[in-house]
């Protein structure tokens, strides 16, 4: 099992405020309040594969090594990847490199002003989940969700534990607890993971809900509960230019990838790459709203809030999807 030239290493985590740590874990119940942590996940063996990869890719390192890194045995590997994405190891791997990578931005202008909602069915339609979304004034988000009451909590997901912000009206916020083997700008805890989402609507009311995330993360993260018949809303709350990334994210569909540069072609500002892909960093409803598929014009990854390390983890997560875990 072979990994290929372009994987990259951490980004610098950002630097959150002293104030807005404190209220974030001021903010989250003691662990008691939590439900019975399990022994380990499948995202905590893949998650040290890929890093393994990640670091010693020039090595060509083979399945023997991997397995050894994962503290698993070759046959461990092979079957964890079958249950976790629907994929063998090698065909995983495939799914994640610069080759590939380069293949899902084939004629990637084209896709942005392609509609995909009528007569699409089946994988060709995993690209939004069957979304819904509208988006908030620029008042609301200029008051700094001022107003806004905002319900979080955590819940298991294939890439690790997920933090889910939610309204009245839809999803507002999805990110991850994240440590340094994911790597991107968030590293930490649950309040650091919580912290970075309060930094960005810093009024608003934030109220520990887990009864009211926990229906969003299985309408998320359980593929056979995508259905047109229950479409997940969404709010998108940031600048009118933030806001209209997004939305041109949205028409990104699984298994495909697009460019910064034909982001800003879409949106007709043609010469914002730079701010398109700021905007893409700022995204707060990650997975769901797919800045994962947004690379280099390279094929190269580049940088992901949640780290590269989940990104890789997201796409192959993805390519299994798509091939019913048909690939060899």
């Amino acid at each position: 099992m072979n990994a290929h030239p372009g994987f990259r290493t951490a980004m610098k985590p950002i630097n959150l405020s002293n104030a807005v740590l404190a209220r974030a874990a001021e903010a989250i119940p003691s662990e008691a309040d939590f439900p019975a942590a399990a022994p380990g996940s499948d995202y905590d063996t893949v998650r040290r594969i890929l890093a393994y990869i990640t670091n010693n890719w020039r090595q060509q390192p083979t399945i023997e090594a991997i397995a050894e890194a994962a503290g698993a045995t070759p046959t461990d590997v092979h079957h964890l990847f079958r249950r976790w994405c629907g994929l063998t190891p090698k065909a995983f791997l495939q799914a994640i490199t610069l080759d590939n990578a380069k293949g899902l931005l084939a004629s990637s202008a084209s896709i942005l002003d392609t509609s995909y909602e009528v007569g699409l069915s089946g994988p060709g339609r995993l690209h939004d989940l069957f979304v819904t979304h509208e988006a908030m004034s620029p008042g609301e988000w200029k008051t700094g969700g001022e107003g806004l009451r905002l319900s979080y909590g955590f819940h298991a997901s294939p890439f690790g534990e997920a933090l889910i912000v939610v309204t009245e009206r839809g999803l507002a916020g999805l990110g991850w607890v994240s440590n340094g083997q994911d790597g991107g700008k968030v590293v930490g805890g649950r309040a650091e993971a919580l912290a970075d989402m309060m930094r960005r609507w810093p009024h608003a009311d934030y109220r520990f809900d887990p009864q009211a995330t926990k229906p969003y993360a299985g309408r998320i993260f359980e593929p056979e509960r995508w259905s047109p018949q229950t479409p997940l809303r969404v709010v998108l709350i940031g600048t009118d230019f933030e806001v209209r990334v997004w939305e041109t994210l949205l028409k990104i569909p699984v298994g495909c990838a697009t460019t910064y540069g034909d982001v800003a072609g879409h949106i007709g500002k043609p010469s914002a790459a730079r701010a398109v892909g700021a905007a893409v960093g700022k995204n707060p409803i990650s997975f769901v709203v797919p800045c994962h598929r947004v690379i280099g014009k390279s094929g190269a990854l580049t940088g992901y809030h949640w780290g590269l390390t989940r990104k890789r983890a997201i796409l192959g997560w993805e390519a299994g999807q798509l091939s019913g875990g048909q690939a060899a």
